[in-house]
């Protein structure tokens, strides 16, 4: 049971918290196996020290301790995987910006020495009056962020578990106002989520300058006598995420707008004559700079994902990432089966929903250039969509469709005002609608109202809010230019749970998933599908390397274009199906053996008996491998059409431990031996292989966890083999 310590003197809380928090062991032991392969059977907990000074949070994997006395302060932050020690200082536990004037949250003084910190100087630290105290804490079991639902086949269904630890901080210079400090340590993951809460109740309004709801002195990554920030890398033993990113990158790491690495020129050891090593981290948005936050209401920050890394490798730091997805966010994990319909009529519709059917595909999404109008709010389309909507359900067909945001023109009135001119222009997409703006805020609540109405099950969201800045002070949804990003990130952030908890699947094409969203196109250039279906090929075996090194394979869509799209002739469509249909499977094939989904725009996905043959014989494949083939991918040659090129999803928990896709884009037969990595199946010692449905072989694993398999590959084709 959650218990809430909120008492005058600091020891009887410490007594009082016995209750609940168990005693510190004599030894933390780390989780000796790698997760990655065996997932560590050690929960989260929180832990008070027998000298009842520290809060320990632990889970095998991370520790991170707190001194309670004279103020809370991280003393400790330990990557038990590696025994690495990431911290070097005390630093507050958070700052806060509140009408001009910096005020810091926790945090202990008097560290002379900055390259290291000892336990024994922590004792000899002082806190200052002027900042936050601590007024008491609550340990919790991990919940939901919201309450979502798992949408069709997915490969996790279960909520994450762990354990919650706040701190609660008050100063008599911020009457009224309450600051938590939230940290979320998962199990099984080593990962701690932190952000920061701030409750008013008080009788008056303040101004929320700026948050930084996490600081860290970091151990430097690298030392140099000369250089600048830019060139010399960050601390790589923690990656940083934050649902609070947007650009329309694909990746988030181009998409990130809160994290701050910064120089520290108190740390005089440091190498760099100049003080200019990047070893301090901040969190916070750059473009927040004024929120009011009135009598009774309460600000959130963003929340703030701390990985720990444990190696260089780019495949195992991208399983790290994959995996903390997995968990964290369970409803990317969904990923049906879905056609993007080109329609011009409900006939048509109902035709594709039969397709559906009767191949096995599960869903049809209205592409854009469709019939679909979310927008329109009269009776009569929103009837007609209902129906169409019942009719699909009956054949147990998920239904959905486009709606763009940004990208267009709404009128003087409700686009974002450009801050350098007072007129509209100058967004991101050069025109585009405010989401404060009244026009905005109604077209949120026309998806809201058309979703409830007629039963959709997914929304493909075009243009979302990439982050434009709002000049207006006439809009309803934000005040001026100051919190005119936050309050559009907040409603376009509240969309996507709203819709999440309804059980409605988004796809997006920006990177909203902490806050719902289900999918976002894997990374490619739309021009491209103009180009001949053997470049095409090739260049989507690309796309899907390059865009699964961060995203499992159901966060990414592909694309295959059935009818023509942005240029090009016959030679870079597959309409009329039946007449390339050798090119049509290949390209299913690839995507369903990257268990990645691909939008197929057309009218159709199927012209004759044997088409529909052939794509149902995908479709049966695809199910029959579906839980490894959407496994965690690991990379193994990136196509470049001279010689073969693949990938293998690994998954050590499942009967098939691993299954490879090779491909040879050549005009001759590859005839090699390839050493397959077999490490992430977690059969270490001898493994069964069989290429398609053939016989299995048992193959031994070398001391560096790999096989040598002979593949024969004749020119122009691919196949696939399942580790058992």
């Amino acid at each position: 049971m959650k218990r809430i310590f909120l008492v005058a003197a600091l020891f009887s809380q410490i007594a009082a918290a016995q209750t609940t928090i168990q005693s510190l062991p004599r030894e933390l032991k780390s989780y000796a196996s790698d997760w990655l392969v065996k997932p560590s059977e050690i929960r989260a907990a929180v832990y008070l020290s027998d000298d009842k000074k520290d809060i320990v949070l632990y889970n095998g994997l991370v520790k991170r301790v707190f001194r309670l006395s004279p103020n809370v302060a991280c003393i400790e932050y330990t990557n038990m995987m590696n025994g690495q020690q990431l911290l070097r200082a005390v630093k507050p536990e958070a700052v806060i910006k509140i009408d001009g004037k910096e005020h810091k949250v926790g945090g202990l003084y008097g560290q002379k020495e900055k390259a290291y910190l000892l336990n024994n100087w922590v004792g000899q630290m002082t806190a200052h009056n002027e900042d936050l105290q601590l007024k008491g804490y609550e340990v919790s079991e991990l919940k939901d962020q919201f309450q979502w639902k798992p949408v069709g086949w997915s490969s996790n269904k279960k909520s994450p578990t762990g354990k919650v630890l706040i701190f609660a901080y008050s100063s008599p210079l911020l009457p009224g106002l309450l600051v938590k400090v939230h940290y979320e340590m998962y199990d099984g993951l080593p990962l701690v989520v932190k952000y920061l809460t701030i409750d008013n109740s008080g009788s008056s309004s303040y101004k929320i300058d700026r948050v930084k709801n996490e600081i860290l002195d970091l151990v430097e990554e690298e030392s140099a006598v000369v250089g600048s920030p830019a060139q010399m890398k960050t601390q790589q033993g923690i990656y940083i995420e934050t649902n609070y990113a947007f650009n329309n990158a694909m990746r988030y790491q181009i998409s990130d707008q809160t994290t701050h690495w910064l120089i520290d020129s108190s740390y005089t050891s440091q190498v760099n004559y100049n003080y200019q090593t990047p070893c301090v981290l901040e969190v916070y948005p750059d473009k927040a700079p004024g929120i009011a936050l009135k009598p009774g209401e309460n600000f959130r920050s963003v929340r703030t994902y701390e990985l720990l890394m444990d190696s260089y490798d780019r495949e195992r730091r991208g399983l790290f990432v994959r995996k903390m997805y997995n968990k964290v966010a369970p409803w990317t994990n969904s990923n049906p089966i879905f056609m993007h319909l080109v329609s011009r009529s409900d006939d048509e519709v109902m035709r594709a929903v039969d397709q559906c059917d009767s191949t096995g595909y599960e869903a049809l999404i209205l592409s854009f250039g469709s019939h679909l109008n979310m927008e329109d709010q009269s009776e009569a389309n929103l009837s007609r969509w209902k129906k169409l909507t019942e009719y699909a359900h009956r054949k147990g067909i998920m239904i959905g469709g486009y709606s763009l945001f940004s990208s267009r023109k709404i009128s003087d009135e409700d686009d974002v005002i450009n801050p350098a001119t007072g007129k509209p222009g100058g967004a991101f997409f050069g025109n585009a609608p405010c989401f404060g703006s009244k026009w905005g805020l109604a077209y949120r609540d026309k998806i809201k109202n058309f979703f409830t109405y007629t039963g959709f099950d997914i929304w493909e969201n075009d243009g979302p809010y990439p982050g434009d800045l709002c000049a207006s002070t006439t809009h309803p949804g934000h005040n001026d230019l100051d919190d005119s990003q936050w309050r559009q990130m907040e409603i376009q952030k509240d969309l996507y749970r709203w819709l999440n908890e309804k059980g409605v699947y988004i796809n997006a094409p920006d990177w909203y998933f902490l806050d719902g969203t289900h999918k976002i196109a894997i990374g490619y250039r739309e021009v491209n599908f103009s180009l001949p279906r053997e470049n095409q090929k090739i260049l989507n075996r690309q796309n899907i390397f390059d865009g699964t090194w961060e995203k499992t394979p159901s966060m990414g869509w592909g694309f295959v274009p059935l009818v023509k799209y942005q240029g090009g002739g016959p030679e870079a469509v597959l309409e009329p199906l039946s007449e390339h249909l050798k090119d049509y499977e290949q390209l299913m094939m690839q995507y369903y053996g990257a268990g990645v989904q691909a939008c197929y725009r057309g009218p159709r996905l199927y012209d004759t008996e044997t088409t529909r043959q052939t794509v149902i014989g995908v479709i049966n494949w695809y199910k029959k491998y579906r839980d490894i083939l959407n496994a965690d991918l690991i990379h193994l040659r990136r196509a470049d059409g001279r010689s073969w090129d693949g990938w293998m999803h690994v998954n050590p928990a499942l009967k098939q431990k691993g299954l490879m896709m090779l491909f040879n884009p050549t005009d001759k037969e590859i005839k090699t031996e390839i050493a397959v990595p077999v490490y992430y199946t977690g059969l270490h010692s001898t493994v069964k292989i069989r290429e398609k449905e053939g016989v299995s072989k048992t193959y031994s694993v070398s001391r560096d966890y790999k096989v040598m398999l002979p593949v024969t590959l004749p020119a122009g084709t691919y196949s696939w083999w399942v580790v058992e």
